[in-house]
């Protein structure tokens, strides 16, 4: 059983950094691709960031320029830096991995918020 731990998050005011971070256990093989995923209040789950095993990356419009997606493969972290952060980032944050021939899981949700 896969399981996704996601830490960070929190209370920040505009224009602050935040990270984020999810480590992945129980996987049976590779973790093709990690990434982020946000949902605001009243609206659907968007993609925020992900990054594949080789470390080629993909980032939403919004958040090019401010957010910075890594990853470590031996551990199966990904780890998401959010700097020049918005109130319109203010967002439920959940980690995703998707592993081939098995899925795609989900962790449980961090809460970012951004006071302006």
């Amino acid at each position: 059983q896969v399981q996704l731990v996601e830490s960070g998050g929190g209370l920040v005011q505009a224009g602050g950094s935040l990270g984020l971070s999810c480590a992945a256990s129980g996987a049976d093989r590779s973790i093709s691709v990690m990434g982020w995923h946000r949902q605001a209040p009243g609206k659907q789950r968007d993609l925020v960031a992900s990054i594949t095993s080789a470390g080629i990356t993909d980032y939403a419009d919004s958040v090019k320029g401010r957010f910075a997606i890594s990853r470590d493969n031996a551990k199966n972290t990904v780890w998401l830096q959010m700097n020049s952060l918005k109130p319109e980032d203010t967002a439920v944050y959940y980690c995703v991995a998707n592993i081939l021939s098995r899925g795609t899981y989900w962790g449980q949700g961090t809460q970012v918020t951004v006071s302006s």
